[in-house]
């Protein structure tokens, strides 16, 4: 099939696209002694000398269209059961702080399409469930509970590894994996019947999006420190061979597995090769390695990190401790609007990363339902991809179904982007936000990076 490039929505705000710069001015540095204890308070440590980029997140621009609900023409092709959809979201485990904006994001979408009468009759059904992490079995009880309901979709899992516990069990099943934060590049080439697909990009976009942006603030040597599973390597290496094809050299790639509670070795290592940037891909494990960094000296403007730990640590470390250091999620700035959106079904988020995905997950199920005439999730799966580009361009799903019940074919842009699939899922284009922590140890909009796959 072709695949037709689309240009950015218009909340797409702040957009950059620069080639990395392997140059850099001499890293002034400022050394501790040697010798005392195995793991003492302060050692080696560089000064920053890292020219980055100025924040440029844009405004918080315009609204998106949308088409009053009240609006909609009926369905003239109803169906007798609903459209039934679950998800696998961690509200346990490592990756838990990512659990609240994806349900809101789920609950917002689900609001609405049933505001706007529902798909083919019927109003939505959604149930959620915990998918844990890769140290529990909670994944396959769930996924289990909500194949016995027979769901058609099941949004998730967010973590690669997880998903990759489930996949063939969903998509043998005949039901559609939707999921809105996995970014493992092996899904691209998953045996899973055409019923795999995604809103977040594969990681080789952001891994390039960060490599690139490493150089360009200057570095010339990197560190690393990274989870070893198919999110953490699938990451690593398309940072590293970015930094290399840019002319920069990494001196230090120190490994860990899912349940280590010791990190010292690790940092050891890399403080030791005294990189002009470390990168830290991990999840919930950055609680305990920033402070060993941290206690090396390092300084944190010389940090970057990755969607799986680019959160607010804000309750968890001293004031400071993380201000100037920058971190790469997936999905463009979502802005105020969305924002008090999804407050009205939780008013106590703090974090909004993969919410605009998960949105864009469940209404692009919804519209591929009308366009396929039914819940059946091999139907919904090959109507998925044409919903997505290829048509008159709609915002909402209000406005999408409205088209589509006129006869006509459709273009969703979405939250998280344009989207436009292609054949194996994945989005063809997205945009990589860069975030850059404030001295309350925040994440806060600093630049935004389209990129096409």
């Amino acid at each position: 099939m072709s695949r037709a490039r689309r240009g950015s929505p218009p909340w797409v705000w702040g957009s950059h696209s620069s080639p990395a710069a392997a140059g850099g001015a001499a890293r002034a540095r400022q050394r501790g002694a040697g010798g005392g204890p195995p793991h003492p308070a302060t050692s080696a440590a560089a000064t920053s000398a890292l020219a980055c980029p100025e924040p440029d997140a844009g405004s918080d621009g315009e609204a998106r269209e949308t088409t009053d609900p009240s609006a909609v023409p009926a369905s003239e092709t109803t169906s007798p059961e609903p459209l039934r959809i679950g998800s696998i979201l961690p509200t346990t485990g490592t990756l838990a702080f990512l659990g609240p904006p994806e349900i809101a994001g789920v609950d917002l979408a689900v609001n609405e399409i049933n505001a706007a009468g529902g798909v083919l009759g019927q109003d939505v059904t959604i149930t959620h469930r915990d998918s844990g992490d890769t140290t529990t079995d909670i994944a396959t009880q769930s996924v289990t509970d909500l194949l016995s309901q027979n769901v058609n979709a099941i949004v998730g899992a967010a973590s690669s590894g997880v998903s990759k516990t489930v996949i063939n069990q969903i998509t043998g099943a005949g039901v559609i994996q939707f999921s809105p934060a996995n970014t493992s590049p092996e899904f691209t080439d998953w045996d899973d019947n055409g019923l795999y697909w995604r809103t977040a990009p594969s990681d080789v976009l952001q891994g390039r999006t960060l490599g690139s942006y490493i150089m360009e603030c200057g570095a010339q040597t990197v560190g690393m420190i990274t989870l070893n599973d198919s999110y953490g390597t699938g990451l690593q290496g398309n940072i590293q061979e970015t930094v290399e094809a840019a002319g920069g050299q990494v001196v230090a790639n120190e490994m860990f597995n899912t349940g280590d509670s010791q990190f010292s070795s690790q940092v050891d290592a890399v403080a030791a090769a005294e990189p002009d940037a470390i990168v830290l891909i991990s999840f919930d494990e950055a609680k305990s390695i920033i402070p060993l960094l941290t206690a090396k000296g390092i300084d944190p403007s010389t940090l970057f990190m990755v969607d799986g730990n680019t959160s607010d640590f804000s309750a968890d470390f001293d004031p400071g401790t993380l201000e100037g250091a920058q971190g790469t999620i997936p999905g463009p700035f979502t802005g105020t609007a969305f924002q008090d959106a999804l407050a009205t079904v939780n008013p106590d988020l703090t974090s909004y990363a993969y919410s605009g995905e998960s949105y864009d997950a469940v209404t692009l199920i919804a519209l591929a339902a009308e366009a396929a005439g039914s819940v059946d999730g091999t139907a919904i799966a090959a109507e998925l991809e044409g919903v997505s580009k290829d048509g008159t361009k709609c915002y909402d799903f209000a406005g999408c179904v409205t088209l589509l019940r006129d006869g006509e074919d459709i273009d969703y842009d979405g939250i998280s982007g344009p989207i436009s699939f292609d054949e194996n899922g994945d989005p063809t284009e997205a945009a990589i936000g860069i975030y850059r922590y404030d001295a309350d140890n925040r994440p806060q909009p600093s630049r935004s990076e389209v990129g096409q796959l």
